[in-house]
């Protein structure tokens, strides 16, 4: 049977930046097993260094504030859910860049199946924060960007005429499900993947069309 890679839990986090043994590395994997399953208002300071098993005043001399342990949490976030674990996953799973993009609802669908499927956390970032200058806002608001530059990359290779645009509606579809998987709709992905392959066909109609207008226009 097939290994699926699935998202990284706390014992899963990569420490190659800070060893294992150091407070800075229990501090940070403590952060990202919270913050993903609570929140990041839901979790305070003194919660995190009892998990931790280290003093308040080592938990300033590594984060100025929790402020700070939140966008280091986001940053550790995109290495290993963005990259590490979803756009690697798609790209082992599939090789053409229309089969990648069905392809993220496969590996969503294996997700959503897990029992301690947490959401996404940057979606979660920004429904907990409201003022549009909250760093972690601000910091979420550039992590989803990254993902739609992932989906504007595989548009591109697929040939569509507006990448941008493409990329942002497939996204709204990955947003989707993942609110929807979090309401209990466990099938979410792959209703998602019915209504992608419907507007991958759509932009393939569209680029043969044009093609065939280029044809007798003599272009």
């Amino acid at each position: 049977m097939e290994t699926v890679r699935r998202p990284v839990s706390i014992g899963e986090i990569n420490t190659t930046v800070d060893p294992p043994s150091s407070a800075r590395a229990r501090l940070l994997a403590v952060a990202y097993e919270l913050f993903s399953r609570r929140g990041i208002r839901a979790v305070g300071v003194d919660t995190i260094v009892a998990e931790a098993g280290v003093a308040k005043m080592t938990f300033y001399r590594h984060f100025p504030s929790k402020n700070d342990l939140v966008l280091a949490f986001l940053q550790r976030r995109e290495q290993l859910w963005t990259q590490q674990w979803l756009e690697e996953e798609v790209k082992r799973r599939a090789s053409a860049p229309d089969e990648r993009l069905l392809a993220i609802f496969d590996v969503f669908h294996d997700w959503f199946q897990r029992d301690d499927f947490e959401g996404c956390s940057f979606i979660n970032v920004l429904l907990e924060t409201f003022e549009r200058g909250d760093p972690a806002r601000q910091a979420s608001t550039v992590y989803l960007a990254n993902i739609r530059l992932f989906l504007r990359e595989l548009a591109e290779q697929l040939g569509v005429a507006q990448p941008d645009d493409f990329a942002r509606k497939w996204h709204i579809l990955m947003k989707g499900s993942i609110v929807s998987a979090g309401e209990g709709d466990r099938l979410a992905a792959r209703r998602a993947r019915e209504i992608g392959l419907l507007l991958q066909n759509a932009e393939l109609a569209r680029l043969s069309t044009d093609a065939v207008s280029d044809v007798r226009n003599g272009r």
